[in-house]
């Protein structure tokens, strides 16, 4: 029987994926501003809305100064197919504003910094952390929290509380790939609602299996 440790398991996710391709926040940028602004984008969207409304969005603002200066209404309407596009266009217009005022218009690479400014909480910190600055980090999103519950790695009720355990369980050096690999695992194969348990590496050890009807 394979071995069913963290390290495996992650293995054996990412060797059923192949090619899981980039996370859509970095599509489009690797540097940390416009990270920053897609992942903020990304919250609560699915990722092809993602990956076109950051594109717009970093076509007109794509440094701190340009999003200082776009008008809100027009920000508002690049952002409206992403949802929620009120509470994101003003929190990126603060996220600008606080920038230039206080990290002399750059994203700063510190954890708590990030998590100074509006709107950005440890998932966006994580990824942001991890992706652009290299600083080991998990970013938990939706598809990490019910993924690492399902297989039984962890046995939480908070995204927070599934990071602190993530970190017991894997070495610093994997950290930072398990949230795109668990979220390109969670969206072909262990899906939210009708998980292709009969598709997955890991359903002859996983403890919420679904089995096959006869």
């Amino acid at each position: 029987m394979p071995e069913f440790t963290p390290h495996a398991i992650l293995n054996r996710m990412k060797n059923a994926l192949k090619s899981p391709g980039v996370p859509a926040p970095m599509e489009e940028s690797r540097e940390a501003f416009p990270v920053l602004i897609s992942t903020i984008i990304s919250l609560r969207t699915r990722d092809a809305v993602t990956r076109t409304v950051s594109r717009q969005v970093l076509k007109r603002a794509p440094d701190v100064d340009a999003m200082i200066s776009i008008d809100r209404t027009e920000l508002e309407l690049l952002l409206r197919p992403a949802g929620f596009y009120r509470q994101k266009a003003g929190q990126m217009k603060s996220i600008a504003s606080i920038l230039r005022s206080d990290f002399e218009g750059s994203v700063p690479d510190s954890m708590d910094s990030l998590l100074s400014l509006p709107g950005v909480g440890r998932k966006t910190a994580n990824f942001v952390m991890g992706m652009v600055f290299g600083v080991p980090s998990i970013c938990v999103d939706v598809h990490v929290h019910r993924i690492s519950n399902r297989l039984g790695l962890v046995d939480t009720q908070s995204p927070e509380e599934t990071e602190l355990r993530l970190q017991k369980l894997f070495p610093k050096a994997e950290w930072t790939g398990i949230n795109h690999i668990m979220v390109r695992f969670g969206q072909r194969i262990c899906r939210p609602m009708k998980p292709l348990c009969n598709e997955c590496p890991l359903s002859d050890q996983c403890p919420s299996r679904i089995q096959p009807e006869n």
